[in-house]
Protein backbone atom coordinates (compact mmCIF):
# COMPACT_ATOMS: atom_id res chain seq x y z
CA UNK A 1 0.00 0.00 0.00
CA UNK A 2 1.10 3.20 -0.56
CA UNK A 3 1.71 5.80 2.31
CA UNK A 4 -0.68 8.52 2.53
CA UNK A 5 2.24 11.00 2.98
CA UNK A 6 3.28 10.26 -0.77
CA UNK A 7 0.68 8.07 -2.83
CA UNK A 8 -0.20 11.61 -4.45
CA UNK A 9 3.11 12.07 -5.48
CA UNK A 10 4.05 12.07 -9.17
CA UNK A 11 7.44 10.20 -9.94
CA UNK A 12 8.40 10.27 -14.08
CA UNK A 13 11.02 7.42 -14.71
CA UNK A 14 12.55 7.86 -17.78
CA UNK A 15 13.85 4.19 -18.92
CA UNK A 16 13.18 1.18 -17.68
CA UNK A 17 14.97 -0.11 -14.54
CA UNK A 18 15.20 -3.43 -12.86
CA UNK A 19 11.74 -4.91 -12.20
CA UNK A 20 12.41 -4.93 -8.17
CA UNK A 21 13.24 -1.11 -8.29
CA UNK A 22 9.88 -0.13 -10.19
CA UNK A 23 8.20 -2.30 -8.16
CA UNK A 24 8.94 -0.28 -5.05
CA UNK A 25 8.92 2.82 -6.66
CA UNK A 26 5.38 2.05 -7.70
CA UNK A 27 4.17 0.68 -4.06
CA UNK A 28 5.43 4.77 -2.75
CA UNK A 29 4.15 6.75 -5.38
CA UNK A 30 2.07 7.83 -8.54
CA UNK A 31 4.60 6.91 -11.00
CA UNK A 32 5.21 6.76 -14.77
CA UNK A 33 7.30 4.37 -15.67
CA UNK A 34 8.79 3.91 -19.24
CA UNK A 35 6.93 1.35 -21.68
CA UNK A 36 9.29 1.58 -24.69
CA UNK A 37 12.80 1.86 -22.91
CA UNK A 38 14.03 4.46 -25.50
CA UNK A 39 15.01 7.82 -24.91
CA UNK A 40 12.35 10.73 -24.07
CA UNK A 41 12.01 13.14 -26.49
CA UNK A 42 13.39 16.81 -25.66
CA UNK A 43 9.31 18.15 -25.41
CA UNK A 44 8.29 14.46 -23.41
CA UNK A 45 11.27 15.87 -20.75
CA UNK A 46 9.84 19.34 -20.67
CA UNK A 47 6.36 18.05 -20.06
CA UNK A 48 7.71 15.76 -16.80
CA UNK A 49 9.41 18.80 -15.20
CA UNK A 50 5.81 20.01 -15.50
CA UNK A 51 3.93 17.70 -14.73
CA UNK A 52 5.07 15.61 -11.84
CA UNK A 53 7.20 16.54 -8.88
CA UNK A 54 10.50 14.19 -9.31
CA UNK A 55 12.16 13.14 -12.58
CA UNK A 56 14.38 10.04 -12.49
CA UNK A 57 16.13 11.04 -15.25
CA UNK A 58 19.68 8.97 -16.55
CA UNK A 59 22.86 9.69 -18.67
CA UNK A 60 20.25 9.32 -21.85
CA UNK A 61 18.32 12.42 -21.19
CA UNK A 62 20.57 15.49 -21.78
CA UNK A 63 18.48 18.16 -19.40
CA UNK A 64 19.86 21.89 -19.85
CA UNK A 65 19.01 25.54 -18.68
CA UNK A 66 16.67 25.76 -20.69
CA UNK A 67 14.45 22.72 -19.82
CA UNK A 68 15.56 23.81 -15.92
CA UNK A 69 14.16 27.11 -15.95
CA UNK A 70 10.86 26.05 -18.09
CA UNK A 71 8.17 28.80 -16.90
CA UNK A 72 5.55 26.30 -14.58
CA UNK A 73 8.32 24.03 -13.73
CA UNK A 74 6.93 21.12 -11.06
CA UNK A 75 9.21 19.10 -10.88
CA UNK A 76 11.67 19.77 -7.54
CA UNK A 77 14.06 16.74 -7.84
CA UNK A 78 16.09 15.52 -10.02
CA UNK A 79 17.22 11.79 -8.73
CA UNK A 80 20.00 10.96 -11.28
CA UNK A 81 19.63 6.71 -11.72
CA UNK A 82 23.71 6.96 -11.97
CA UNK A 83 26.68 8.80 -11.06
CA UNK A 84 27.88 10.81 -13.57
CA UNK A 85 25.33 14.11 -13.89
CA UNK A 86 27.64 15.94 -16.41
CA UNK A 87 24.44 15.47 -18.75
CA UNK A 88 22.50 18.12 -16.41
CA UNK A 89 23.26 21.58 -16.01
CA UNK A 90 24.13 21.32 -12.21
CA UNK A 91 24.67 25.42 -12.46
CA UNK A 92 21.38 26.33 -13.76
CA UNK A 93 19.82 23.74 -11.25
CA UNK A 94 21.16 25.68 -8.37
CA UNK A 95 20.13 28.93 -10.05
CA UNK A 96 17.08 27.63 -10.25
CA UNK A 97 16.37 25.81 -6.81
CA UNK A 98 16.44 22.32 -8.40
CA UNK A 99 17.92 19.13 -6.40
CA UNK A 100 19.69 16.95 -8.27
CA UNK A 101 20.96 13.94 -6.62
CA UNK A 102 23.30 10.81 -8.16
CA UNK A 103 24.19 6.91 -6.97
CA UNK A 104 27.88 6.91 -6.35
CA UNK A 105 29.17 3.84 -5.07
CA UNK A 106 26.28 1.48 -6.28
CA UNK A 107 29.13 0.75 -9.20
CA UNK A 108 31.90 0.92 -7.81
CA UNK A 109 32.44 -3.22 -8.27
CA UNK A 110 30.87 -3.48 -11.61
CA UNK A 111 32.81 -0.85 -13.16
CA UNK A 112 36.00 -1.53 -11.88
CA UNK A 113 35.47 -5.17 -12.96
CA UNK A 114 35.26 -3.73 -16.54
CA UNK A 115 37.99 -1.75 -16.50
CA UNK A 116 40.15 -5.23 -15.63
CA UNK A 117 37.89 -6.93 -18.25
CA UNK A 118 38.85 -4.61 -20.78
CA UNK A 119 42.46 -4.72 -19.80
CA UNK A 120 42.98 -8.39 -20.26
CA UNK A 121 40.60 -8.16 -23.45
CA UNK A 122 43.02 -5.72 -24.65
CA UNK A 123 46.43 -7.44 -23.37
CA UNK A 124 45.77 -10.38 -24.85
CA UNK A 125 44.11 -9.33 -27.93
CA UNK A 126 41.09 -11.69 -26.99
CA UNK A 127 38.31 -9.08 -29.31
CA UNK A 128 40.51 -10.10 -32.03
CA UNK A 129 40.61 -13.64 -31.47
CA UNK A 130 36.88 -14.19 -31.15
CA UNK A 131 36.33 -12.15 -34.44
CA UNK A 132 38.63 -14.37 -36.29
CA UNK A 133 37.11 -17.62 -34.28
CA UNK A 134 33.86 -16.49 -35.33
CA UNK A 135 34.66 -15.51 -39.29
CA UNK A 136 36.15 -19.42 -39.75
CA UNK A 137 39.41 -17.84 -40.34
CA UNK A 138 40.90 -19.70 -37.52
CA UNK A 139 43.78 -22.32 -39.03
CA UNK A 140 44.71 -23.64 -35.36
CA UNK A 141 47.02 -23.28 -32.66
CA UNK A 142 50.57 -21.92 -33.66
CA UNK A 143 53.51 -20.15 -31.53
CA UNK A 144 53.45 -16.96 -33.11
CA UNK A 145 49.55 -16.56 -33.43
CA UNK A 146 47.49 -13.53 -31.35
CA UNK A 147 50.74 -12.90 -29.07
CA UNK A 148 49.53 -10.49 -26.40
CA UNK A 149 51.12 -9.15 -23.07
CA UNK A 150 50.76 -10.38 -19.98
CA UNK A 151 49.19 -7.43 -16.73
CA UNK A 152 51.74 -9.09 -14.90
CA UNK A 153 54.38 -6.48 -13.47
CA UNK A 154 53.02 -4.00 -16.21
CA UNK A 155 52.25 -0.58 -14.58
CA UNK A 156 49.14 0.53 -14.20
CA UNK A 157 48.15 4.14 -14.93
CA UNK A 158 44.79 5.90 -12.95
CA UNK A 159 43.59 9.10 -14.40
CA UNK A 160 41.99 10.33 -11.21
CA UNK A 161 41.66 8.12 -8.04
CA UNK A 162 38.30 8.26 -6.51
CA UNK A 163 36.16 4.91 -5.41
CA UNK A 164 36.42 3.35 -8.51
CA UNK A 165 40.09 3.72 -9.34
CA UNK A 166 40.89 2.55 -5.93
CA UNK A 167 39.11 -0.27 -6.68
CA UNK A 168 40.63 -0.91 -10.35
CA UNK A 169 43.88 -0.60 -8.46
CA UNK A 170 42.95 -3.26 -5.48
CA UNK A 171 42.14 -5.57 -8.44
CA UNK A 172 45.17 -4.95 -10.44
CA UNK A 173 47.68 -5.29 -7.42
CA UNK A 174 46.27 -9.01 -7.67
CA UNK A 175 47.44 -8.80 -10.83
CA UNK A 176 50.46 -8.38 -10.14
CA UNK A 177 50.79 -5.13 -11.33
CA UNK A 178 52.27 -1.74 -9.87
CA UNK A 179 50.18 1.21 -9.74
CA UNK A 180 50.59 4.92 -10.25
CA UNK A 181 48.16 7.91 -10.23
CA UNK A 182 47.61 11.19 -11.35
CA UNK A 183 44.43 12.73 -9.18
CA UNK A 184 44.54 16.89 -8.07
CA UNK A 185 42.77 15.62 -4.86
CA UNK A 186 45.71 13.05 -3.06
CA UNK A 187 43.76 10.37 -0.92
CA UNK A 188 44.80 9.47 2.50
CA UNK A 189 48.13 8.65 3.30
CA UNK A 190 46.84 4.96 4.11
CA UNK A 191 45.08 4.18 0.75
CA UNK A 192 48.35 5.77 -1.17
CA UNK A 193 50.25 2.94 1.11
CA UNK A 194 47.25 0.50 0.89
CA UNK A 195 47.66 0.42 -2.75
CA UNK A 196 51.50 0.56 -3.00
CA UNK A 197 50.28 3.52 -5.76
CA UNK A 198 52.65 6.13 -6.59
CA UNK A 199 51.45 9.77 -7.31
CA UNK A 200 52.72 10.81 -10.46
CA UNK A 201 54.12 14.33 -10.69
CA UNK A 202 51.92 15.39 -13.94
CA UNK A 203 49.53 13.83 -16.61
CA UNK A 204 52.10 13.82 -18.89
CA UNK A 205 54.42 11.83 -15.99
CA UNK A 206 51.57 9.53 -16.15
CA UNK A 207 51.44 8.78 -19.74
CA UNK A 208 55.58 7.99 -19.79
CA UNK A 209 55.41 5.35 -17.19
CA UNK A 210 52.32 3.65 -17.95
CA UNK A 211 52.34 0.44 -19.47
CA UNK A 212 47.77 0.69 -19.24
CA UNK A 213 46.70 4.43 -19.01
CA UNK A 214 43.18 3.63 -16.96
CA UNK A 215 40.61 6.87 -16.98
CA UNK A 216 38.69 6.96 -13.78
CA UNK A 217 37.51 11.49 -13.82
CA UNK A 218 34.17 12.64 -14.56
CA UNK A 219 33.24 14.17 -17.45
CA UNK A 220 32.13 18.21 -18.78
CA UNK A 221 33.96 20.44 -19.70
CA UNK A 222 36.98 20.23 -17.48
CA UNK A 223 38.38 17.10 -18.77
CA UNK A 224 36.92 17.31 -22.08
CA UNK A 225 39.42 15.61 -24.58
CA UNK A 226 42.47 15.23 -21.55
CA UNK A 227 43.42 12.52 -23.74
CA UNK A 228 44.44 14.28 -26.85
CA UNK A 229 47.23 13.49 -29.78
CA UNK A 230 49.42 15.12 -27.02
CA UNK A 231 48.89 13.27 -24.12
CA UNK A 232 48.59 9.79 -26.88
CA UNK A 233 52.19 11.22 -28.29
CA UNK A 234 53.69 10.75 -24.35
CA UNK A 235 52.43 7.13 -24.18
CA UNK A 236 54.58 3.84 -25.12
CA UNK A 237 54.13 2.55 -28.10
CA UNK A 238 53.50 -0.52 -26.29
CA UNK A 239 50.81 1.01 -23.62
CA UNK A 240 47.16 0.49 -23.84
CA UNK A 241 44.37 3.33 -22.80
CA UNK A 242 40.97 1.90 -21.47
CA UNK A 243 38.11 4.02 -20.50
CA UNK A 244 34.91 3.35 -17.96
CA UNK A 245 34.90 7.22 -17.62
CA UNK A 246 32.87 9.33 -20.24
CA UNK A 247 33.52 8.82 -24.24
CA UNK A 248 33.94 12.99 -24.13
CA UNK A 249 37.35 12.43 -21.71
CA UNK A 250 38.85 11.18 -24.86
CA UNK A 251 39.36 12.62 -28.47
CA UNK A 252 38.66 9.92 -30.25
CA UNK A 253 39.92 11.27 -33.86
CA UNK A 254 43.34 11.40 -31.90
CA UNK A 255 42.68 7.66 -30.38
CA UNK A 256 41.84 6.58 -33.67
CA UNK A 257 45.03 7.90 -35.42
CA UNK A 258 47.67 6.66 -32.49
CA UNK A 259 45.93 3.08 -33.03
CA UNK A 260 46.10 3.36 -36.98
CA UNK A 261 49.89 4.66 -36.78
CA UNK A 262 50.85 2.41 -33.84
CA UNK A 263 51.72 4.89 -31.46
CA UNK A 264 49.52 2.68 -28.89
CA UNK A 265 49.01 -0.24 -29.01
CA UNK A 266 45.50 -0.79 -28.34
CA UNK A 267 42.65 0.61 -26.46
CA UNK A 268 39.44 -0.57 -24.56
CA UNK A 269 36.54 1.61 -24.85
CA UNK A 270 33.03 1.33 -22.59
CA UNK A 271 32.04 4.74 -23.70
CA UNK A 272 31.81 7.06 -26.54
CA UNK A 273 31.93 10.53 -27.32
CA UNK A 274 28.48 10.75 -28.83
CA UNK A 275 26.71 7.77 -28.12
CA UNK A 276 25.55 5.32 -29.62
CA UNK A 277 27.19 6.62 -32.47
CA UNK A 278 30.94 4.77 -32.64
CA UNK A 279 33.62 6.67 -34.34
CA UNK A 280 33.88 4.57 -37.74
CA UNK A 281 37.76 4.39 -37.67
CA UNK A 282 37.54 2.87 -34.18
CA UNK A 283 34.70 0.22 -35.52
CA UNK A 284 37.55 -0.52 -38.01
CA UNK A 285 40.36 -0.82 -35.40
CA UNK A 286 41.87 -4.49 -34.34
CA UNK A 287 43.41 -2.88 -31.92
CA UNK A 288 39.91 -0.92 -30.39
CA UNK A 289 37.98 -3.65 -28.01
CA UNK A 290 34.84 -2.02 -27.53
CA UNK A 291 31.79 -2.52 -25.68
CA UNK A 292 28.78 -0.85 -25.56
CA UNK A 293 28.32 0.64 -21.83
CA UNK A 294 28.19 -1.70 -19.81
CA UNK A 295 30.20 -0.48 -17.04
CA UNK A 296 27.33 -0.63 -14.50
CA UNK A 297 25.53 -3.62 -16.01
CA UNK A 298 25.36 -6.18 -13.46
CA UNK A 299 22.04 -6.68 -11.84
CA UNK A 300 23.18 -5.96 -8.20
CA UNK A 301 24.62 -2.55 -9.37
CA UNK A 302 21.28 -1.58 -11.03
CA UNK A 303 19.18 -2.37 -8.81
CA UNK A 304 21.50 -1.10 -6.45
CA UNK A 305 21.74 2.34 -8.12
CA UNK A 306 17.77 1.97 -8.32
CA UNK A 307 17.68 1.87 -4.78
CA UNK A 308 19.90 4.65 -3.79
CA UNK A 309 17.49 6.63 -6.42
CA UNK A 310 14.83 5.48 -4.36
CA UNK A 311 16.67 7.18 -0.69
CA UNK A 312 17.27 10.31 -2.52
CA UNK A 313 13.28 10.76 -3.60
CA UNK A 314 12.24 9.30 0.09
CA UNK A 315 14.44 11.85 1.83
CA UNK A 316 13.40 14.55 -0.34
CA UNK A 317 9.55 14.03 -0.07
CA UNK A 318 9.74 13.85 3.42
CA UNK A 319 11.48 17.01 3.99
CA UNK A 320 15.45 15.89 4.47
CA UNK A 321 18.41 16.65 3.03
CA UNK A 322 18.70 13.88 0.13
CA UNK A 323 21.70 11.60 1.09
CA UNK A 324 23.41 11.84 -2.67
CA UNK A 325 22.51 15.39 -3.03
CA UNK A 326 25.14 17.50 -6.21
CA UNK A 327 23.11 20.45 -6.49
Amino acid sequence: MKDANTRHVRVCVTRRLPAEVEHHLSELYDVKLSSDDVPMSREALREAMLQYDAVVPTITDRIDAELIEVGGRKAGLLANYGAGVDHIDLEAARSAGLIVTNTPGALTEATAELAILLMLMAARRAGEGERELRARTWTGWRPTHLVGQSLAGRTLGLVGFGRIAQRTAEKARGLGMRIVYFSRSPPPTEVEAGLDAKRALSLEDLAEQSDIVSLHVPGGPATRHLVDSRFLARMKPTATLINTARGSVVDEEALAQALNSGRIAAAGLDVYEREPQVHPQLLASDRAVLLPHLGSATIESRVAMGMQAAANLAAYFDGRQPPDRVA
